[in-house]
């Protein structure tokens, strides 16, 4: 595999049991490389196949066959419990909803990616929040905090572990044009600064044109 090469899919098929007769077929044979350190924007229609890709990716679904590489080894063949170890310390996701547990502070929500990973590194979750702008929300808990400060803090719970690859999934879609606009250059900033590497769902047709690559993907297959 080149050395370059993050993920590599070779003919991933996905599909869902809908009734005892019918199954909906959601990818039909995915085939895709993903470089490190680029940003890559994953678009089309709604029913594409976009997040369902993206999940498959993450490792939070599995798919019918193909295989998916991950820095040239085949992470499906894990057990669960490395699975999930794998999962959580070499990939970070942020989705369209923050996902933030209400009743934890901004800090102690970035500290549970943390801790998930058998880490409590609460000078890391510090400088985290430092890196995305929202130091001086640490201890607010986010009905005290704006949408797109929110984001910020789901994105800092993204970047704790340090993982190579970042996932997310319409990550300004839930945000006006002021914060989602300051959400895309944060993501850039951070691509420069640690050279992650990101895959980004979106409809956004701005952020997926200021992207590195754009996959168009349209009933279950890429088209472009």
């Amino acid at each position: 595999m080149n050395n370059d090469i993050i993920v590599e899919l070779k003919n991933i098929t996905k599909s869902y049991k809908i009734s005892k007769e019918h199954n909906l077929n959601v990818l039909k044979g995915i085939n895709l490389n993903i470089r490190k350190g680029e940003i890559v924007a994953i678009v089309g229609k709604s029913g594409a196949g976009k997040s369902t890709l993206l999940h498959i990716i993450g490792t939070l679904d599995k798919p019918d066959s193909g295989e998916m590489l991950f820095e040239g080894e085949n992470v499906f063949n894990l057990n669960s419990s490395k699975l999930s170890e794998f999962r959580a310390k070499q990939i970070g996701f942020i989705f369209q909803f923050h996902h933030l547990l209400p009743e934890f502070t901004g800090l102690e929500n970035v500290l549970i990616a943390n801790m998930i990973a058998g880490f409590k590194d609460e000078t890391k979750a510090l400088q985290m929040l430092k890196e995305v702008g929202i130091e001086h929300r640490a201890n607010h808990k986010p009905s005290e905090i704006s949408g797109g400060e929110a984001q910020r803090i789901a994105i800092a719970r993204a970047l704790i572990n340090s993982p190579n690859l970042i996932l997310a999934d319409e990550p300004t879609g839930n945000l006006d044009t002021e914060n989602a606009n300051a959400i895309i250059d944060l993501i850039f900033d951070l691509r420069k600064k640690f050279n992650q590497t990101f895959v980004i769902v979106t409809h956004n047709e701005d952020f997926a044109q200021s992207c590195d690559r754009i996959v168009k993907m349209a009933d279950g297959v890429i088209i472009e």
